[in-house]
């Protein structure tokens, strides 16, 4: 039984309420998580995962805290519909401890 149920003093919980802890307590899934999100989802598929994970990280406005950015302004960005800017998504990325990293694609056919 996870912490969550515990707390609640349930047998189960809710896939969003499992997916929050599992991001909360291992950030390599949480990266991993972002990575496939962005690299095979769409934009706003990817959006929704950042979010997901924000929130895991303890939500929107201690994001906005970490960050110095605007929380309603955080809370469209990371909407589905939002667009964050290159400086917003590096700034929330170091709030949350992860880096962002650029990789060759091998396919494309370019060495080096």
């Amino acid at each position: 039984m996870t912490k969550t149920a515990e707390r609640k003093g349930r047998l189960t919980v809710s896939h969003d309420e499992a997916m929050t802890e599992s991001l909360r307590e291992d950030p390599a899934f949480a990266a991993g998580y972002l990575e496939l999100a962005m690299r095979e989802g769409s934009r706003e598929e990817f959006l929704i995962a950042l979010r997901r994970v924000a929130k895991a990280y303890g939500g929107i406005a201690k994001l906005a805290e970490a960050t110095g950015l605007n929380e309603n302004t955080l809370h469209r960005t990371l909407s589905a519909k939002g667009n964050p800017r290159l400086d917003t998504f590096v700034k929330v990325c170091g709030a949350m401890g992860m880096q962002i990293h650029i990789t060759p694609v091998a396919e494309l056919g370019h060495t080096p």
